[in-house]
């Protein structure tokens, strides 16, 4: 397949490079300084933050599918994921491509936005553990990121394209396993990890998975 990787220096934005390169996938890799990613790629310096519309449809045009690890490294970049989502839709419709698997969050499916303002109070996957302590926890700390996350979900939901949201728990640098569950429209009982390599493989699977169309995808080991 031919893929638009976007932020593909990220952490799990990395290892969807590597591992659509590996599979034998014509590669260009979109990230604001694409250096040291693999030769095979067709590289493009773009800042998602500060989007120019024009690099973008060049970047996406006649892509099979687009791939985004978009999120923040750190506070000054809050929002950006969402920012930067939105001219990535609009350069896909702008250029008829459909097909797009991006990153989120697990909590996110019970975070308030304008297009779900009165979301579940707890996810269905969850335990007790989970749902009382774990999640409200992470959901205070991280608000922010989660309110951004769930406003990209909005955009996904609106903009007419074929999408799936991969909603992964904690990250962690773990080697690639492809040991990991996965459910739609939930997370999974007692998963609290996953490596951002794992991720990184199941935004690849989810891409040959008709089914995954329109839906968030819980991932966890």
């Amino acid at each position: 397949m031919k893929l638009t990787i976007f932020a593909a220096t990220g952490g799990i934005g990395r290892h969807v490079v590597d591992q659509a390169v590996a599979g034998g996938h014509d590669v260009t890799a979109v990230a604001r300084n694409p250096r040291d990613l693999p030769a095979q790629a067709r590289l493009v310096t773009a800042d998602l933050s500060a989007p120019d519309p024009a690099m973008l449809e060049a970047a996406v045009g006649g892509a099979d599918a687009v791939l985004s690890g978009l999120g923040p490294r750190s506070r000054a970049d809050s929002g950006i994921t969402s920012r930067g989502t939105g001219p990535i839709l609009d350069a896909m419709r702008i250029s008829g491509v459909r097909r797009i698997v991006v990153v989120s969050a697990a909590p996110v499916g019970t975070v308030a936005s304008p297009g779900q303002p009165h979301p579940p109070r707890h996810d269905p996957g969850e335990g007790l553990l989970m749902r009382y302590v774990m999640t409200p926890a992470v959901k205070w700390v991280l608000r922010e990121h989660y309110q951004d996350l769930a406003l990209m979900e909005d955009m996904l939901r609106d903009s007419g394209l074929d999408w799936t949201a991969v909603r992964p728990p904690r990250l962690t640098n773990s080697p690639e396993t492809r040991e990991y569950r996965t459910a739609y429209g939930r997370n999974l009982p007692g998963g609290t990890v996953i490596s951002r390599a794992d991720v990184a493989h199941a935004m690849l699977w989810a891409l040959e998975q008709p089914e995954s169309i329109g839906k968030t995808l819980g991932v966890a080991r």
